[in-house]
C-alpha cells in the first residue's frame, strides 16, 4: 500500500472517530434534553443532574462539603453541577469513540448512566418512588438510540466491484460511509433535543412561576407581638461595617438544595405527630396566617462559618411560636416529663434537622417563621414556612421549606448532619468579627475606624475588646444593644503608624464567658478562635 494511501487511511480513521466523539456527545445532549421535558411531568428534582448532584452532596465526606462551601459560598451548587455536566460530557465522548467501533457497546455505556441517574433520583430523600426514574430512563434509552443510530451512519458501505476488481470501502470506487445519513439524523436529533429541553424548561418554569404569583398574593397580618424599635445607636454609621438588618437579598444560604423548592402554599400543609403529641396536628398555610403571630429580630448563623466568615445575618422574623404549637399538640420538654428530647423537622425536599425539645420550649422565640423583613419569605429562605431558633446553628434549628414535625429522642434517630459527623446539639458559640479594614487593606496613616460585629445569640455580648499586633487589649464601643438574640456592632479608633499590623478581636457574652483563643474548625460543632486581619498602613 502506497504513503498516500496510508495518509488518506489515517486520515479517514480520525475523521470517523472525530464523529463518533461527536456523536456521543449528541446522545448525551439528546438524554438530558429528554430527561429535562419528562421531569416536568414527574418533578424537576427527579431531572438526572438535579438527582445525581444531589445524591453527590449526600455522599461527599463532610471535609469536602465544607471546603466547597468555604471556597465558592452561595456558588457552590453551580460549581457542582458545572461539574457534573463536565464529567458527563467527558463520558460521552468517551462513549462516541467507542461506539465508532463497537457501537452496542457505546449505546449499552448511554444506559448504564441512564440507570446511575435513575438509582440516584429514587435514593434521595424526598424520592416519590419509581416515578423519579423515569426522567433518567427515558432519556438513556432515548440517547442510547440515538448513538446506536448514528454509530451505524459511521459504517462503510459493503465493498463494491469498480472496473478493475473488488475494492476497499475507502478505496476510490467505494462509497464510504453514510454522509448524508449521519448529517440528517445528527441535525434532527440536535433540533429535536434542543426543543425538548427548551420545552421542559418552559414547563418547570410555568411551575415555579405558579408558586412566584401564589406568594405574591400573600399579605402577611399585623403580629399580635410586633419586634420593638432598633434601639437608637444600635446600628454604627462606619463605612464598611456590617448593617445591623442584613437585607434579604444579602442574606446568607447554605444548604443541599440544587434547585430551590417554589411551593404553592395552597398545597402545602404541616404535620407535627409523634411520642408524647396527644392531639395530632395538621396545619395549612392560611391556618398559620390566622393565628396569633410574633415578630422579633434575630441573628442566624451556620455551623459552616469560619473564624471571621460572612455567614451570619439578622432579620425580622414574623411568625407562630413553636413552643405554643408544640403545647397545643400535648407536649411537654424532658424536663416536665415528656418523653420525647428530639424534634425532627422534614423539609419538602427531604432534609431532617433535629433540634433539642427543651429549648424549643424553654421561654426563647422559637418560630415557625412565615414572613422575613418585612415580606413573605423569599423562595431561597424557605417559603412558605422555615423554622427559627435563636441561639442554635441553623444546621439543628433552621429548617426551611418545612413540612413535617416529629417528636422522637436523640437515641432513636439521626438527623441529615448527624449522620455526617455532625454534633447532636449545637449551641452558637461566641464569635466576634473585624469588618473594617479589611484583610490586607492599606489604610493611611492616622485615625482608622476598626469596627465590626460580635454575636452570642440567646446569650447577648457585653464586652469586645481589640489588639493591635501584640500590644494590651482596649476595650471597644459596643453599639447599643437591641435583644440577646442579635449580633451587636462595635468599633475603636486606632492611631495607625506606618507599617505591617495585625488586628485581633475578642468578645465576651452575656454570662461573663470570654470567646476562647483556641482555634478549632467547623465540624462538629462549629468554629472557635480569634478573629485577625493583617493590614499595612502606608
Amino acid at each position: 500500500m502506497s504513503d498516500e494511501l496510508r495518509t488518506s487511511g489515517r486520515r479517514r480513521a480520525l475523521g470517523r472517530g472525530a464523529l463518533g466523539a461527536l456523536s456521543g456527545l449528541l446522545a448525551g445532549y439528546t438524554a438530558l434534553g429528554v430527561a429535562e421535558l419528562v421531569s416536568a411531568a414527574v418533578r424537576p428534582e427527579a431531572g438526572p443532574v438535579v438527582a445525581v448532584g444531589g445524591a453527590a452532596i449526600d455522599r461527599t465526606p463532610t471535609s469536602l462539603k465544607t471546603w466547597a462551601i468555604r471556597s465558592f459560598g452561595a456558588n457552590d451548587k453551580l460549581v457542582l453541577q458545572l461539574g457534573i455536566l463536565g464529567v458527563l460530557a467527558l463520558f460521552a465522548l468517551a462513549l462516541g469513540l467507542l461506539a465508532a467501533r463497537h457501537r452496542r457497546v457505546g449505546s449499552a455505556g448511554v444506559l448504564l448512566f441512564g440507570a446511575v441517574g435513575a438509582l440516584a433520583a429514587t435514593s434521595r430523600p424526598d424520592s416519590v418512588g419509581a416515578r423519579d426514574a423515569l426522567p433518567s430512563v427515558v432519556g438513556a434509552l432515548v440517547g442510547a438510540a440515538l448513538l446506536y443510530r448514528l454509530a451505524g451512519r459511521l459504517r462503510p458501505a459493503p465493498r463494491t466491484a469498480g472496473p478493475g476488481g473488488p475494492e476497499g470501502p475507502w478505496g476510490p470506487g467505494g462509497s464510504g460511509w453514510d454522509r448524508r445519513g449521519f448529517l440528517v439524523a445528527a441535525t434532527t436529533a440536535a433540533a429535536a433535543s434542543t426543543g425538548a429541553g427548551l420545552l421542559g424548561r418552559a414547563l418547570h418554569g410555568a411551575d415555579a412561576e405558579r408558586a412566584v404569583k401564589a406568594r405574591d398574593r400573600v399579605t402577611l397580618p399585623p403580629p399580635s407581638s410586633p419586634a420593638s424599635p432598633v434601639p437608637r445607636g444600635a446600628a454604627l454609621r462606619v463605612p464598611g461595617i456590617s448593617p445591623f438588618t442584613t437585607p434579604n437579598a444579602d442574606f446568607y444560604r447554605v444548604d443541599t438544595a440544587l434547585v430551590v423548592p417554589k411551593v404553592v402554599p395552597s398545597s402545602w400543609s404541616l404535620r407535627i405527630h409523634g411520642e408524647g403529641v396527644t392531639r395530632a396536628l395538621r396545619l395549612s398555610y392560611d391556618d398559620l396566617l390566622r393565628m396569633p403571630l410574633i415578630e422579633r429580630d434575630i441573628t442566624l448563623t451556620c455551623v459552616s462559618n469560619e473564624v471571621g466568615g460572612p455567614y451570619a445575618g439578622t432579620a425580622r422574623w414574623i411568625g407562630v411560636p413553636l413552643a405554643g404549637l408544640l403545647a397545643r399538640c400535648g407536649v411537654e420538654p424532658p424536663s416536665r416529663g415528656g418523653p420525647a428530647d428530639q424534634l425532627v423537622a422534614r423539609s419538602v425536599d427531604g432534609m431532617t434537622l433535629g433540634t433539642p425539645v427543651e429549648d424549643v420550649m424553654d421561654g426563647r422565640d422559637a418560630l415557625l417563621a412565615l414572613g422575613m423583613n418585612g415580606e413573605p419569605l423569599p423562595f431561597a429562605h424557605g417559603f412558605p414556612v422555615r423554622m427559627v431558633v435563636p441561639g442554635l446553628y441553623g444546621y439543628v434549628s433552621a429548617c426551611k421549606w418545612i413540612e413535617d414535625i416529629e417528636l422522637t429522642t436523640f437515641d432513636a434517630y439521626d438527623a441529615y448532619w448527624v449522620k455526617r459527623g455532625w454534633a447532636r446539639r449545637a449551641p452558637v458559640k461566641t464569635q466576634s468579627r473585624i469588618d473594617t479594614p479589611r484583610p490586607f487593606a492599606r489604610p493611611e496613616p492616622g485615625t482608622v475606624m476598626i469596627a465590626g460585629v460580635a454575636w452570642a445569640q440567646h446569650r447577648g455580648i457585653t464586652t469586645v475588646e481589640v489588639r493591635v499586633d501584640d500590644g494590651p487589649w482596649r476595650r471597644a464601643d459596643l453599639a447599643a444593644q437591641d435583644t440577646r438574640d442579635t449580633w451587636r456592632q462595635w468599633s475603636l479608633p486606632w492611631k495607625a503608624t506606618s507599617g505591617r499590623h495585625t488586628l485581633t478581636v475578642r468578645a465576651t457574652d452575656g454570662t461573663g464567658t470570654p470567646q476562647t483563643e483556641e482555634r478549632t474548625r467547623t465540624v462538629p460543632d462549629g468554629a472557635s478562635g480569634w478573629h485577625s486581619v493583617l493590614v499595612t498602613v502606608r
